[in-house]
């Protein structure tokens, strides 16, 4: 759908580490490849977010954006997060079998800005890390009608017959415009 109900809000929960969770936010032992492996089995896409302490951009993602009803409802039935802390030390495994601490993980996937979310192919290339095996990337502060509308090209692979995301976000703005 173009939209939905924002209220009842969802509250995120914020952690000890002092970064915004989701309580869905898939709870793992940080294998990246046995993680992807059980989103697909459930039938849903794959995403990995880097965020850090103190960010204004992540705060908003999870105060103002993914606190909408309809946009929390969406990515939680269609998508397995795993969330890493770009400072962090705890142990994660890459694609390709190397363990590093989440610090060196978001240093080696380039990751520079927070939040960002990188979606992962359904179909993984034996080994490959990066570009390779990725649809897309957010980065920043995202409004709420881009972010679900990412969420939504990436679930419905929209990409496969467009890559470009712009001409599909503007189509679904102006349907929203209609809407209104």
């Amino acid at each position: 759908p173009l939209t939905g109900p924002a209220e009842p809000k969802v509250e995120p929960i914020r952690g000890e580490d002092g970064i915004y969770h989701q309580a869905w936010f898939n709870q793992t032992f940080m294998d990246l490849k046995e993680d992807h492996a059980e989103a697909k089995a459930e039938g849903k896409r794959f995403a990995v977010i880097f965020e850090q302490r103190g960010c204004v951009y992540c705060t908003k993602m999870h105060t103002e954006v993914l606190s909408q009803r309809y946009i929390n409802d969406y990515v939680r039935a269609n998508f397995r997060i795993v969330q890493i802390d770009i400072w962090g030390s705890r142990e994660v495994t890459d694609f390709d079998g190397k363990k590093m601490p989440e610090k060196t993980l978001a240093e080696r996937w380039g990751v520079m800005f927070t939040p960002t979310i990188v979606f992962l192919k359904e179909e993984l290339e034996a080994g490959k890390i990066g570009p390779p095996i990725e649809v897309a990337r957010m980065n920043l502060g995202i409004g709420a009608g881009t972010f679900y509308d990412m969420f939504s090209w990436v679930r419905a692979k929209v990409y496969e017959t467009d890559r470009n995301f712009q001409r599909f976000h503007v189509a679904r703005t102006v349907e929203r415009e209609k809407l209104k």
